[in-house]
């Protein structure tokens, strides 16, 4: 793994543990938590640590980023409909936060 795509799983991982954190009910928690399982199963051990100084403070900057690192690692070689289904999954977590 090279070190761009380590950061960008890095960035991914970490935005989705602050949001599963961060959640209103354990539902939203839960679910954000699968798509970083999710995740880290598609990535095997070679999953970074995760690092949250510097990640901005509200859900909604924490969603977009972690949805931008999820796309952006369709450059690193991972597959589309992989990252299709974890954005698909970040999504529904998201509804579940709302609701």
């Amino acid at each position: 793994m090279l070190l761009a795509h380590a950061r960008t799983l890095c960035d991914a991982r970490s935005a989705l543990a602050v949001l599963s954190d961060g959640a209103s009910c354990i539902e939203a928690s839960s679910a954000y938590e699968q798509v970083l399982i999710t995740l880290d199963v598609l990535h095997g051990d070679g999953c970074p640590a995760i690092d949250t100084y510097g990640l901005p403070d509200g859900p909604g900057e924490l969603f977009n980023l972690a949805a931008h690192a999820l796309e952006e690692l369709k450059t690193h070689g991972v597959d589309e409909l992989q990252v299709e289904l974890l954005l698909a999954l970040l999504d529904n977590a998201t509804v579940l936060e709302i609701h």
